[in-house]
């Protein structure tokens, strides 16, 4: 393995990993550019199972699954889920031709891809969004040209947050790119997502007060609750994490204040990250 490790100036920049990732690209040699965090974890086939799929699709962007280690809590197990829903709706839209989300800890795309669509230019002064404004760009650029790797072997596992206040301050992070994203399809699905949860909150709150089970609030469980249901099991079951389907119910419950708490944070500029102040 021709392992280098690129040493940069400690000096203020807006977006460090885009910075980061841009440098090593000057180093690389190779036509097919691999992604992951520091903090993950990747199985023995992980490169040859991107590489088959690269061979065998053309595709110009891959993006793959990432999921947690063994969960020690119920924030550990609520982080798990509420994950997996991030990472099968980033599946979905992606092979539905609307690519809105994926996650840096698993990505690959064509060196000749990153540079004709002039890498993070454009984006290079928001400090988040490496994964997903460059497959927003790539997508741009080559319409369809990519692809959602459905392959157990490619599965890279990472740490949860270890208290609510990394949680909160990881997702305010991530919140952000959707907070200064003007692409249709990706505010389409923020706005879609925080009304469906606001409205749910609204009837079942509505069906609380009454003291009834009314039909507003039958229909929820029927359109959202029991296919939210279906769809996280099928994801949580390809991640290997069958034991958790369980806890479906009750982190499906929890999930609207989640969804109006941070919709509504992530209005804020600026936050903390390993240690850093970002805007």
């Amino acid at each position: 393995l021709d392992l280098k490790l690129i040493s940069l100036a400690d000096v203020p920049v807006s977006s460090p990993k885009k910075r980061a990732i841009t440098e090593a690209l000057k180093t690389a040699s190779g036509q097919l550019i691999v992604t992951t965090d520091g903090d993950c974890r990747v199985g023995e086939r992980w490169l040859e199972t991107i590489v088959q799929a690269y061979l065998q699709t053309g595709a110009k962007f891959i993006s793959g699954p990432v999921t947690f280690f063994e969960e020690k809590n119920s924030f550990g197990i609520f982080q798990t889920i509420e994950f997996s829903s991030l990472i099968g709706t980033g599946a979905c839209l992606l092979e539905a031709g609307h690519p809105t989300m994926c996650n840096g800890a698993n990505l690959a795309y064509e060196r000749a891809a990153f540079e004709e669509v002039g890498g993070y230019a454009g984006v290079d002064h928001i400090a988040s969004g490496d994964d997903e404004f460059l497959l927003q760009k790539i997508h741009l650029k080559y319409g369809n040209r990519m692809c959602f790797l459905k392959n157990k072997e490619a599965i890279v596992r990472t740490q949860p947050q270890e208290n609510w206040r990394a949680f909160y301050r990881q997702r305010i992070r991530w919140a952000s790119k959707w907070a200064v994203n003007r692409r249709i399809a990706t505010m389409g699905v923020a706005i879609f997502i925080f009304l469906a949860n606001l409205i749910t909150l609204i009837v079942l709150a509505a069906a609380i007060r009454e003291n009834r089970m009314n039909i507003g609030f039958n229909t929820i469980l029927l359109i959202k609750f029991l296919p939210e249901f279906l769809f996280l099991s099928l994801i949580i079951r390809f991640l290997g994490k069958k034991r958790l389907i369980g806890y479906i119910p009750l982190v499906q419950l929890f999930y609207p204040l989640y969804v109006l708490f941070f919709g509504l944070t992530a209005q804020r500029k600026g936050y903390e990250w390993k240690g850093r102040r970002l805007r």
